[in-house]
Parts: C-alpha cells; structure tokens; sequence
C-alpha cells in the first residue's frame, strides 16, 4: 500500500508530518535516487527506497511511552544553553527515536506521552478529537462555590475564549486551593494563564490523564511503555483502527 511520503517520513521518526514538508522542499529526500519536491508524493514501503541527504531510511519499530516529567525539567530532547535539565537525560536508554506530543511548562510535572508514531502524535495534538488533558493545580487563594461557578462558565483571554471542559475544588491547604481542571485545548499556558485571569495564579501544576492514559503511580521520572489495552484505548480515542 502506497502512503504519502511526509507520513512515511514520519513513520520512520525522522520528523513530524509538518518538519517532514520542510525536508522534502528543501531536496534533502529523494525516491529511488531522484529528488522529489511533493510532500503528497505517493511511495510503497516495501518496495521503494527513500533517502534523506543520501542515506537509506526505513521505519523504526513503533514506541510508544509515558514519562512522568518532574518539574524543573524541559521539555525537549535539545541541550540547553542554560544547562538547564531536559526529557533527554530521563529517557536516554530508548533505541527508538521518540519524540514528546506536546509540551508541559519548566516547572508543570506530570504524564508525557513520547512516541514515534507520527500519526498517532498529530491526532493527539489535533483539537479536531477534543482530547481532554486532566491536570491537579494549587491555585492562591481560596475559591468558593460563586468563584467556582464563574471559573466554569468560561473568559476571554488575549487569544480567544477558552472554557475548561470540566473544574472540580478537591481541598484547600494552607489559605490555597487545590483543583481539577480539565482541557480539551492545547494552548501554550493556557491552565496557568485561565486561572490568573481569575485572580487565582497557579502555584503547582500537574498533569494527570491525556484522554484515556492515566498517569496513575509511575514514579517522578520514571517511564513506562504502554500496554497493549491503553494503546488500543488512545488510538480509538482519535478514530484509529489496529
């Protein structure tokens, strides 16, 4: 079966569909030795060769992972140039070249996805499936039933309306609140900024579900492959089959 060569590109774990594009304009990818220009171009895995600068590339056994990052760390499998801590150094024994769908803040913890399933990762992202993301914040302040019913309702932020899919008050400590947010959106801060526009900034942020993938008890910095059950959950949560 013939696929298009930016998703075969992303099959491999070489890029995402989008980077893929950039690769194919810029003549680094060529089809049985000839440069091709199209990120539609159709190629047959199991017959047609594709390079990238020359060098053979074929699809990576598919990896798909949960991290659970600690705070303090990026997001990003770079060096810093402020030697800050990165994902990398948590998932440096993985042969496969995974990527992390999506982003969590410097100093937010919680469950990553990291997979090499380009497909996979774009539906994840793609607010076309509204997958809910369930984090635990520490707000300031203490929020009552008139606040929390505002915080429901929705506000205006500088890109747009935003509206969480569902808020719960789960205690108070110490003059603070602690919260269930959930967000079907992706938004850069979007929980950090939401709550602030409410006058309660958030204090701690943690991310505990991506769809049906629970973080449940895997240890700060530790990371574990999917089972066979929540791959199959995730995928029918974006509309693909096995």
């Amino acid at each position: 079966m013939k696929i298009r060569l930016n998703r075969f590109l992303s099959m491999c774990g070489i890029a995402s569909r989008r980077k893929a594009e950039e690769l194919i304009k810029t003549n680094r990818i060529s089809v049985n030795d000839i440069i091709i220009r199209d990120p539609a171009y159709k190629v047959d895995p199991e017959k047609d060769t594709v390079k990238i600068d020359g060098i053979e590339i074929k699809p990576e056994r598919k990896r798909y992972i949960i991290l659970n990052k600690p705070p303090f760390y990026l997001t990003t499998l770079g060096e810093d140039k402020k030697g800050r801590k990165t994902i990398k150094e948590l998932i440096k024994d993985i042969k496969e070249r995974v990527y992390p769908v999506g982003r969590l803040d410097y100093n937010t913890e919680g469950l990553l996805i990291l997979t090499n399933d380009g497909e996979l990762a774009h539906r994840i992202l793609h607010p076309r499936y509204k997958l809910p993301k369930v984090y635990i914040a520490e707000v300031k302040g203490l929020i009552g039933k008139n606040k929390l019913k505002k915080i429901k309702e929705g506000t205006e932020l500088e890109d747009g309306f935003a509206k969480p899919d569902d808020v719960d008050v789960l205690k108070y400590r110490k003059g603070n609140t602690i919260i269930r947010i959930v967000f079907h959106e992706g938004r850069k801060h979007l929980v950090k900024r939401y709550m602030a526009k409410f006058g309660n900034p958030v204090l701690k942020l943690k991310r505990i579900a991506i769809g049906p993938i629970r973080l449940g008890n895997l240890k700060r910095g530790k990371y574990r492959d999917l089972t066979e059950k929540e791959l199959t959950d995730l995928k029918r949560s974006v509309g693909l089959e096995d």
